[in-house]
Formats: structure tokens, sequence, C-alpha cells
């Protein structure tokens, strides 16, 4: 059974829950940028949770079916269509030989996940069908005319036809706690005062932030950092002060000091944010 991709938008990889447990042979662990989504998705078509799905940004995807296909899309909501009817969000789908799936551009949310039934069966790298686009491991970002293969289907079957999600708040609160770098900063808790915006230039590496109001972020100590490792949700601040925010393809080391971490509950919903969005970063408790 195959999947025939049809036109992509920006950007559509092959994403899994990621390559674990390889941090010291120097390979991060990449994977879906919203895992939650994915999960929900692999669960709507009786998938277990870490099979591979189709990661989609900002929409534009068509894929066509070469066989009867069950399907889901979860994450961003993007206007979906099967041959030109409109279908549910967060829904069960069922697709005929033939039949088209059509993704239109989200207007909420980035990053939207199209799973089947069986999962995307493309060959594992390091134990992951993840594409990492910082480093180049795994399939190859998707394009019209690739043809994706589709695995057997599990045993498991659907046990809901939909699945409700809420649609995010207007302004994002981000819990996190202090970083191992903290003390870099004359005050660290400036991070806490104010709200930031989500720069144009974040990807799957990382949510860079700019200054909507609030006090920049000022070091007190000036002096170079040596390289150090770096997880899911640091927040690594760069000689200009404005923050980034380390999503799934990020580096295992970084060269500028980390001030906080995102709780890894939260770092989903930042992987959602849109260039524009406002961010709060709160206290954990």
């Amino acid at each position: 059974m195959l999947i025939f991709i049809e036109r992509v938008g920006p950007l559509a990889t092959v994403q899994d829950l990621g390559r674990q447990g390889w941090f010291d042979s120097g390979v991060g662990q990449a994977g879906a940028a919203d895992r939650g989504s994915l999960r929900l998705a692999n669960r709507l078509v009786g998938n277990p949770e870490d099979f591979a799905a189709i990661e989609v940004l900002l929409g534009g995807l068509v894929l066509r079916a070469d066989g009867h296909l069950t399907v889901a899309v979860t994450g961003a909501p993007a206007p979906a269509t099967v041959d030109g009817t409109p279908v549910g969000h967060a829904s069960v789908l069922e697709l005929d030989e033939g039949q088209v799936l059509r993704l239109g551009l989200t207007n909420t949310g980035l990053r939207s996940y199209v799973a089947v039934r069986g999962g995307i069966d493309v060959v594992k790298v390091l134990g992951s069908r993840s594409r990492d686009t910082l480093s180049g491991i795994g399939p190859d970002p998707l394009a019209a005319g690739t043809q994706l293969p589709v695995g057997p289907p599990p045993r498991t079957l659907p046990i809901v036809e939909f699945a409700p999600v809420a649609l995010p708040p207007g302004v994002l609160t981000v819990r996190a706690c202090p970083g191992p770098r903290a003390d870099w900063f004359a005050d660290p808790d400036q991070l806490f005062r104010g709200s930031w915006l989500v720069s144009a230039d974040t990807d799957r590496v990382g949510a860079r932030l700019d200054r909507a109001d609030g006090p920049p972020l000022v070091r007190s100590i000036d002096r170079e950092l040596p390289s150090e490792g770096v997880a899911l949700g640091s927040v690594q601040v760069p000689p200009s002060g404005q923050p980034v925010v380390f999503l799934a393809d990020h580096p295992i080391t970084g060269g500028y000091p980390v001030i906080a971490v995102v709780l890894d509950a939260d770092v989903d919903r930042v992987a959602q944010a849109r260039p524009g969005d406002k961010l709060l970063f709160v206290p954990a408790r």
C-alpha cells in the first residue's frame, strides 16, 4: 500500500517519537514537534502511539490513496477535504483507492499531523523514521511525487470517531524553571516580566522570540561559555538577548547560556506557536 504525495506546503516530513538514546554519540532525538498531536492521530486510527506519521507545516499537503486507508488529521486545524468534500478535524477518515485528501492553510497553530492506519513504513535510521532537519538524518522532506509505503494494520482497532480538542488561547502561557546558567544574567526574572513574540525565524530547531514588551535580558557575565549539553525546552540566550526555546531538532550542545527550561508538558504548545503569537513565561510551581 502506498500514499502518493501530489503537493506539499512549506514543509512536510515523516516523524515518529524520535530516536532515543543517541545523545552520547552526538545524535539528537528529533521526532514530532508536537508529540501529543502525533499520539492523538495514531490513537484515532488504532495505531500504537509511536507509529510514524506526516508532520505538515502550515497546511498545503495533497495526497492520494493507493488503496483503502484509514486516516486522521490532528494538531493545527487545517481545513481538510476528501475529493472536495469537507471532513472533520481530529476525526477518523476513510479513503478509498484514488481518493484525494487536501489540507488547506492553517489559521491557528503551526503543525498538523496526518496519521494512517499501519503507519508510514519508511526505513528506520538509528531506530527511528523521523527526519532531523538540523543533521539531515532520516527520510528526505516530502515533495510532489514522493511515494510513502504504509505498514500492515495493527491488531488494535479505532475506538472513537472524533476527538474534540480545545483551541489554543490568544496568549500562550508557558511554565519554565530556572536554567543552569540563570546566574549569568543581571536579573534572570526579567524573562518572566512582560511578553514575547514568536519570530518568523522559528523552525523545528527552536522557537525564536522577540520582545513584545518589558525589559531586555542583560548578561552579568560576558565571557565565552564552553559548549555544554542542552535539553528539549532549554531557553538559550544568544548575544542579541532574544531567547530561543529549543524544540525537536535542537542541537545536543550549545555555547550560549540557558536561562530557563520550559516544562516538558508545555513544549508541544510552544511548537504550535505561529510567528507573531504572543508568549508569556511563568515560573513553574
